[in-house]
């Protein structure tokens, strides 16, 4: 009896430790690259995975995307000037099995690539180039990347390139030199403000001008018009009561014999007295004719 006992329980465990180590579970977000004596089977994708025993084995395989930061290189410039440089590539592994049987650490063989590629596409840019075309560098790069781990049964979806740093006195002279850009445009755009303010100025005093002009053209016209008025008014009310040139010539004298009365001793008659004169000796004429 103690032997059944101890057979039994010996099966039981070995029961157990066949479906412990070969009843896997492959979690989200994962793969389980699935091998029996040691040649690829099959891929199985997340859930229940369940084994023959001792001859089948199973390898999770990251699918989601990943992150992988790289230190700052060392490169070398176009132009001949070392500078510091580091990058970020995303990545996905979707094609579990080639990444495990094509490559060897594909961690380390992705960086070495990415670098190497990377120090080739700084050779061929001028540090200006770099500094300003880091979009350009990024797609280059991917491109290349993703083209050369196709193989390896990795998308590289993106790659980013977080610091450019030149050495101390380069990046000392482009601050100076930026600064002095900075400079230039500014005294350009104080110059440019100066000459529009000038233009808009000449502008207002001319319309204000013009304004003053037309002004006092139409207050002119207006004085003139109300004057001619007047004048039409009194020639009117002068006919209206019988007024005619022999009353105003009598006024006319009427007001010589006044100036005529005073302490000077000449007396200077205007041009019109002529005319005065005869419409005075029309007026003789027909008062003598009267009497």
């Amino acid at each position: 009896m103690i032997w059944q006992y101890i057979l039994f329980s010996v099966g039981v465990l070995f029961v157990l430790i066949v479906v412990v180590t070969h009843v896997k579970i492959v979690p989200q977000g994962s793969v389980g690259v699935i091998e029996r004596l040691g040649r690829f089977v099959r891929v199985h994708k997340p859930g229940l995975a369940v084994l023959v025993p001792f001859i089948t084995n199973l390898k999770l395989v990251s699918a989601k995307e990943q992150v992988d930061e790289y230190k700052p290189q060392s490169v070398i410039t176009g132009d001949n000037v070392t500078a510091l440089i580091d990058a970020v590539l995303y990545f996905q592994i979707v094609q579990p099995e080639k990444s495990l049987y094509e490559v060897e650490e594909f961690y380390s063989a992705l960086e070495i690539l990415t670098m190497t590629s990377l120090r080739d596409i700084i050779g061929e840019m001028t540090l200006d180039e770099c500094l300003t075309s880091r979009d350009r560098i990024n797609t280059r790069l991917r491109t290349i990347l993703d083209d050369a781990t196709e193989k390896w049964g990795i998308k590289v979806n993106r790659v980013e390139i977080k610091t450019i740093q030149p050495p101390e006195d380069i990046r000392l002279a482009m601050e100076k030199q930026m600064r002095a850009e900075r400079d230039k445009r500014a005294s350009i755009l104080d110059a440019e403000g100066a000459r529009q303010s000038s233009i808009l100025r000449a502008e207002g005093d001319k319309q204000a001008r013009i304004l003053d002009a037309e002004g006092q053209r139409e207050s002119a016209k207006l004085i003139a018009e109300g004057q001619a008025k007047a004048y039409t008014s009194t020639f009117a009310a002068l006919k209206e009561a019988g007024i005619d040139d022999k009353v105003i010539a009598v006024r006319y004298l009427e007001a010589l014999e006044k100036v005529s009365q005073g302490n000077c001793t000449t007396l200077i008659l205007p041009n019109e007295a002529s005319q005065v004169l005869g419409a005075f000796a029309s007026i003789a004429k027909t008062m003598g004719k009267n009497g």
